[in-house]
């Protein structure tokens, strides 16, 4: 039998997903999904305004579930796909973590990580960026857009 190896595309679609049921909610639309050896193993997006709390972000909530997952703290191995890049609470998560890659969508020149340097994501994890970002950006474009009606 085969093994059937999921591109990066694949998984920031099933991260997408998670970003249209966040704005369907109402919430700004970012989906995450963390991913170990091929699988799926956390689903998330952003609950800030359902839970009213200010860390109930995609990425925070995907981190909490993966370890509760895995059982154990660190996700050295896994991927973390996020439609929107990481705020700097975010990337703290990460960073202690241990998160061995990270695959984002749209940049965030306002309240994303890269804006702080050195950066604070774990020096061994890998950031891949820029995968959909124009699907994932139209989002979070289109939700403000409707919002300022």
């Amino acid at each position: 039998m085969t093994e059937i190896i999921f591109s990066d595309e694949y998984f920031m679609r099933r991260a997408l997903e998670e970003a249209r049921d966040a704005s369907a909610k109402g919430e700004v639309p970012v989906g995450a999904v963390v991913v170990s050896a091929n699988r799926i193993i956390a689903r998330a997006h952003n609950l800030t305004e359902t839970l009213n709390d200010v860390t109930a972000h995609a990425e925070m909530l995907a981190i909490t579930a993966a370890a509760e997952t895995l059982g154990g703290k660190y996700l050295s191995n896994c991927t973390l796909y996020v439609t929107l890049e990481p705020c700097l609470m975010c990337a703290g998560a990460m960073a202690w973590a241990q998160l061995g890659r990270l695959v984002s969508g749209a940049a965030d020149s306002k309240r994303g990580f890269s804006n702080y340097h050195p950066l604070p994501i774990h020096p061994k994890t890998e950031w891949i960026q820029g995968v959909l970002a124009d699907e994932c950006e139209r989002l979070v474009k289109e939700f403000f857009k409707n919002k300022r009606r």
